[in-house]
């Protein structure tokens, strides 16, 4: 039995329809067995969208990567509501990613693209101005800490990095990792049990 974070998740397909309002704007996500939250945009990802939107409000043209993007809620969204901006959105999983390109397709996104990549594996050539996830928990510490640190890498300047975690999923330990890492840390917000973590880049 495979996971959202498996390559080709060896469950059966059996694709849904769901939406998501984000203020006055609506969206259409396909899902399916074997990605991440397939009934309904999860709590976590829609605490990051409306932090990550209220804290950067339209204005200048940025380049950001969804980083385990899954079927595409979080990077889809912010592009939809955000068009001026570029999203490159990062999944390790073939599934998620054709939902994903469903999804774009499906709610008319054209500034953002669909990238097979492990972690940042794929993106090396790039220099992002924020990297968000909702990372992968189940595939271990491991992983979600490389995330931060390619995160690290591929950021410019000032670059900031956005990571949404449930205290009891690891939420100490990434955080102590994110100040390791950037030499700063801050809970940009907090709700049921879910932080939103962010590091600046100096």
């Amino acid at each position: 039995m495979g996971h959202y974070y498996d390559e080709n998740p060896e469950v059966k397909s059996n694709q849904k329809k769901i939406s998501y309002h984000f203020d006055k704007t609506r969206l259409e996500f396909t899902t399916d067995a074997g990605v991440f939250s397939k009934d309904k945009v999860d709590f976590g990802s829609d605490l990051l969208i409306q932090t990550f939107l209220k804290e950067h409000p339209p204005g200048p043209s940025k380049h950001i990567a969804d980083v385990g993007c899954g079927y595409g809620p979080i990077g889809l969204t912010i592009a939809k509501i955000s068009p001026h901006h570029q999203l490159s959105l990062l999944d390790v999983n073939n599934r998620a990613l054709a939902l994903a390109e469903i999804n774009k397709t499906k709610n008319q996104i054209e500034n953002a693209e669909i990238i097979e990549s492990d972690c940042l594996s794929a993106v090396d050539n790039q220099r992002f101005d924020y990297v968000l996830t909702n990372p992968p928990i189940r595939a271990g510490k491991d992983i979600v800490h490389r995330i931060f640190e390619e995160a690290y890498e591929k950021l410019k300047a000032q670059g900031e990095l956005y990571v949404v975690i449930q205290k009891k999923q690891g939420m100490p330990s990434a955080k102590k990792k994110m100040e390791a890492l950037f030499n700063n840390v801050e809970v940009v917000n907090k709700s049921k049990g879910y932080y939103i973590l962010k590091s600046s880049k100096g």
